[in-house]
């Protein structure tokens, strides 16, 4: 909490980018069917959209969009604070959603796999070219240079990625499209935009903020009827590759998302700091414990379908919380903010469970957007709780540099790990570890680690990617 920096934010940032890591590093095929997408199992991961419940996997997204509305306070808030105008802050929202789009159409057309296939030398050094553009465009190098050469850098970085994506031979017969761009940026530009403007313009009336939700779910229930304006509205868009107004669903964890930022950095600005006197660490490591068990049983009840039972366990787990955190006790005012609106957020999902067949990932049920989003905010208090209590600085440095550092862990396995590993010759003894299950797992281990090590060298440098 030093200095006023959201380090559980980081950190919360920094665990769902090292988890959206591992999950696709882990061996395909030989892990149970909770280690992955509970709407993609093993063996053949052949989606299946008639398979309810949520795993771990999950959750990853959701926490990063959560995260993501977290930092608008921050962020944007800064800004309107130090007097800066809402055209200049609405024009920097537009440019970094261009920004994110451009990195999400980049990014997929470098892939290895899909420059050749199979993946060969050629593919692999395309990859860290890619990388070392990405690295110039979207870094400001730390050393004196004059604005005018930081911007040339940048811009020549952009001009030869762009060329690059354009004069590339592609496997099986592919060509550049800007239809074809990585879903997940894809979905994050276009929350940066829409999700700022929200915010931008509801700085002050957070209420006004929250209203907005309602008008979503009736749209996205609205457009269930393919005769609706609404589905007709949702399914439109004269560019595609740019925005899909279909995404607005995920506006929901954004903007809850924003709330608890209001709440963090509320917190951390107050004139009085928290105090954590020796008799209120019990009752804060009960509330750490309350919050893991709320994480496990949701997961545990929803993706076995143990659906009475997962909402009896968490209304008692959240009763319990209540006691422990109410308006009397020592725990901060920070954690009885979060659990009242991650209790709400939480239960109003638990009661939709059963509306559209049930929770799932793919397609999106309204209870998967609700349920993962109240999840977030019981992920936030604990890490909360280990970064401004605990200070266990061995396990949440790293995750905070990370989150300091998403974009450049994101495509690090994809663009420089492996790539470096095939060149070396070193992949050879990694896919040993894809026959069993523990070994799969290691083999997920092992890369996320590389990655993360990676990653913590740049950050340690200050290094750090910007959009």
């Amino acid at each position: 909490m030093t200095n006023n920096r959201a380090y559980a934010l980081d950190a919360l940032r920094g665990y769902a980018i090292l988890t959206m890591i591992l999950c696709s590093a882990i061996a395909f095929g030989v892990l149970p069917g909770w280690m992955y997408h509970a709407q993609t199992p093993p063996p053949s991961h052949a989606f299946n959209p008639s398979v309810y419940g949520i795993t771990w996997v999950d959750l990853v997204f959701p926490f990063f969009l959560f995260a993501m509305g977290a930092a608008f306070p921050f962020s944007i808030g800064k800004k309107i604070e130090r007097g800066m105008g809402k055209r200049v802050i609405l024009w920097d929202s537009l440019k970094r959603g261009l920004k994110l789009t451009y990195f999400a159409i980049f990014v997929q057309h470098m892939y290895p796999w899909v420059v050749s296939a199979p993946q060969d030398t050629y593919s692999w050094w395309i990859a860290l070219l890619s990388f070392v553009l990405l690295f110039l465009a979207f870094t400001r190098i730390p050393y004196p240079l004059a604005p005018w050469k930081h911007r040339l850098i940048s811009f020549s970085a952009y001009a030869a990625s762009i060329a690059l994506a354009l004069l590339l031979h592609y496997a099986n017969g592919r060509v550049f499209s800007l239809a074809y761009s990585n879903i997940i940026l894809l979905v994050l530009a276009n929350m940066a935009v829409i999700g700022s403007i929200c915010y931008l313009f509801t700085y002050s009336h957070p209420r006004t903020r929250m209203a907005i939700l309602p008008f979503i779910l009736a749209l996205l229930i609205s457009a269930e009827s393919p005769e609706s304006w609404a589905y007709t509205v949702l399914h439109y868009s004269p560019f595609p590759w740019l925005y899909q107004f279909h995404f607005l669903k995920y506006l929901v964890m954004v903007l809850i998302g924003s709330v608890a930022g209001e709440y963090l950095k509320t917190w951390l600005t107050g004139k009085a700091a928290p105090s954590f006197a020796t008799s209120a660490r019990k009752q804060i490591g009960i509330t750490l414990v309350l919050c893991l068990l709320l994480l496990i049983a949701n997961l545990y009840g929803l993706y076995m379908r143990y659906l009475v039972t997962n909402l009896m366990v968490t209304s008692g787990l959240l009763l319990g919380l209540f006691f422990v955190v109410k308006g009397k006790s020592r725990t901060p005012v920070l954690w009885r903010k979060l659990y009242h609106l991650g209790s709400y957020i939480l239960l109003l999902g638990l009661f939709l469970e059963s509306f559209q067949g049930g929770i799932r990932k793919d397609d999106t049920t309204l209870s998967y957007l609700f349920v993962t989003t109240g999840l977030a905010c019981f992920a936030l208090i604990i890490f909360s709780i280990l970064c401004d209590v605990y200070r266990l600085k061995i396990l949440t440095k790293p995750l905070t540099r990370i989150g300091q550092n998403p974009m450049l862990a994101y495509v690090s396995a994809e663009l420089v790990i492996m790539p470096i590993l095939h060149l070396l010759g070193l992949n050879t003894y990694l896919d040993l570890l894809n026959n069993g299950a523990t070994t799969g797992f290691l083999r997920g281990v092992i890369v996320t680690s590389l990655c993360l090590i990676f990653t913590l060298f740049f950050s340690k440098q200050k290094l750090f990617w910007r959009t």
